[in-house]
C-alpha cells in the first residue's frame, strides 16, 4: 500500500505543479489579449487590422504543436514547459518598447512578431501541460483521466477569464506598458517557483524520437482533429474581433470616461464568458453523467452536442439581422445567447479533450496531443482571420453565420469518429 501511495503522491505533486504554472501563464495570456485588442482598437485599427494582431499568434500555435509533440518526446515535458514560460516573459518584455509615433503598419508588424512569439509560448506550455496529465493519472483510478484533464482544462479557461478583466483593468489604470511591464515581472517570478518546486515524476525524453511520428495514422485521432478546428473557429469567428468590438461601439459613448468604462464592461462580459466556460468543462464529467459510460457512448455524445451547439449561433445570426441597428434587446438577447453558447461548447470542448488522451497512447501522448492542438491552432486561426474579415463584411450578423456553418462542419467530422474502436470504460 505504501510502495503504491509514494508513486501517487508524488504525480499528484507534479499535477499541481504543472498546473499552477498554466494557470499563472494562461493568466498573462488573457490579460494580453483584452490589452492588445482594446488598445489597438481605440488607436483607430479596424475590424481586419485588429485581426491581423493574432493571426501570427495563431499561426505560429500551428507550428509549434506541429513541432512540440516531437520536442517533449525528445527533450521531456519540463523543458516545453519551462520554455513556454520564458518566451512568454521575452514577449511581454518585448511590449514594453512599442512606441506610439510608429506608423501603423510598423505597429501591426512589430505586435504580430511579438504575438508570434507568445503564440509560441503558449502551445508549449499547453501540450506540456495537456500531455502531462495522460502521463501522471493514476491508472489504477480509471475516473481519474477523464476527472484530471476536465479540472486542468476547465481551471485553466477560468484564469483565463479573469485574465480577460485583469487585461481591461490594468489598460484603464496604468496603461498598456505598464500592464505588460507588471505581468513580465510576476511571470518571472512565478516561473522561478515553479522550477524550484517541480517534484520529479514527468518523463525526461527519449533520443530516438522522430519527427515524422508527429503525423498520426489513427483516423480517430485524425477525424477528432478536423472536428476540433471547426469547433474552434466557430467561437473565435465572433469571440475574437467581433462581439469585443460590436460591445464597445455600443457601450462607449466617445468620451475617456466613456471608453475606460467600456474597457470594464466589455472585459467582464468576456471573462465571466470564459470563466464560466470554464467552471462547465471542469464540471463535464458529472453533468454528462459520464461515470458508467462506455467510449462508444461518449463518441456519440460528441456528435449530438456539437450538433446542439450549430442551432445557437444561428438563431443569434436570425435575431442579429431583424433587429438591424444595435436596440437593447438585442443586446440582451445577444448576451444570453452567447452564454449558452457557452456552456454547450464547454460540453463539446471538455468531450474532445477526454477523447484525445482515450484515443492516444502514452507512448506517443506528445505526438497525438501536440497534432490535435495545431488542429486547434488553426481552428483558432481561421476564426480569427474570419472574425475580422465577417465583421467588416456583414458585420456581427455575419460573424455569427460562419460560426453556425462551421459548427456543422465540426458536426460532421465528429459523426465520422469510430465508435467501436478501442472500447474503454469511463468511471468519471
Amino acid at each position: 500500500m505504501t510502495g503504491t501511495a509514494a508513486p501517487m503522491r508524488e504525480g499528484l505533486a507534479a499535477y499541481i505543479a504543472v498546473t499552477a504554472a498554466y494557470w499563472a501563464f494562461m493568466l498573462t495570456d488573457g490579460a494580453l489579449r483584452m490589452l492588445v485588442l482594446l488598445h489597438f482598437h481605440t488607436l483607430g485599427f479596424t475590424a481586419v487590422q485588429l485581426a491581423y494582431l493574432f493571426l501570427l499568434y495563431e499561426f505560429m500555435g500551428i507550428v509549434t504543436n506541429l513541432s512540440a509533440g516531437w520536442i517533449a518526446a525528445r527533450f521531456g515535458l519540463t523543458t516545453t514547459l519551462y520554455a513556454g514560460l520564458v518566451l512568454q516573459i521575452l514577449a511581454l518584455a518585448a511590449l514594453t518598447l512599442l512606441d506610439p509615433s510608429w506608423q501603423i503598419a510598423v505597429s501591426v508588424a512589430f505586435v504580430m512578431a511579438v504575438q508570434g512569439v507568445s503564440g509560441v509560448a503558449k502551445d508549449l506550455a499547453k501540450m506540456s501541460s495537456k500531455s502531462a496529465v495522460k502521463i501522471l493519472a493514476p491508472t489504477e483510478d480509471k475516473g481519474a483521466l477523464f476527472r484530471w484533464v476536465a479540472v486542468l482544462t476547465g481551471s485553466k479557461n477560468a484564469v483565463k477569464g479573469v485574465g480577460f478583466l485583469l487585461g481591461a483593468a490594468l489598460l484603464a489604470t496604468v496603461g498598456f506598458v505598464g500592464a505588460v511591464a507588471a505581468m513580465a515581472l510576476a511571470l518571472t517570478a512565478i516561473l522561478v517557483a515553479v522550477a524550484l518546486l517541480m517534484p520529479s515524476g514527468l518523463p525526461r525524453g527519449r533520443k530516438g524520437a522522430k519527427f515524422r511520428e508527429v503525423f498520426s495514422k489513427d483516423p480517430n485521432v485524425n477525424r477528432l482533429s478536423a472536428a476540433r478546428v471547426f469547433l474552434f473557429g466557430a467561437r473565435d469567428v465572433w469571440f475574437v474581433v467581433g462581439i469585443p468590438v460590436y460591445f464597445y461601439s455600443v457601450l462607449s459613448d466617445g468620451t475617456v470616461a466613456g471608453n475606460h468604462a467600456a474597457f470594464f464592461q466589455v472585459g467582464t462580459f468576456m471573462a465571466v464568458w470564459i470563466i464560466g466556460y470554464g467552471f462547465v468543462q471542469a464540471a463535464a464529467p458529472r453533468l454528462l453523467k459520464a461515470r458508467d459510460r462506455s467510449l462508444a457512448e461518449i463518441v456519440a455524445m460528441a456528435r449530438t452536442w456539437v450538433g446542439v451547439l450549430t442551432f445557437i449561433p444561428a438563431v443569434l445570426a436570425a435575431a442579429a439581422w431583424a433587429g438591424g441597428a444595435p436596440a437593447p434587446w438585442l443586446t440582451a438577447t445577444l448576451v444570453v445567447g452567447l452564454m449558452v453558447f457557452g456552456v454547450v461548447f464547454a460540453l463539446n470542448s471538455s468531450l474532445h479533450s477526454y477523447l484525445i488522451l482515450a484515443f492516444t497512447k502514452a507512448a506517443r501522448v506528445t505526438m497525438d496531443v501536440g497534432f490535435y492542438y495545431m488542429s486547434n491552432a488553426a481552428g483558432r486561426l481561421l476564426g480569427t482571420l474570419l472574425s475580422g474579415v465577417s465583421y467588416q463584411l456583414g458585420g456581427l450578423t455575419l460573424c455569427l453565420a460562419t460560426a453556425a456553418l462551421m459548427c456543422a462542419l465540426s458536426w460532421y467530422f465528429a459523426g465520422h469518429l469510430q465508435r467501436s474502436a478501442n472500447a474503454v470504460e469511463i468511471h468519471a
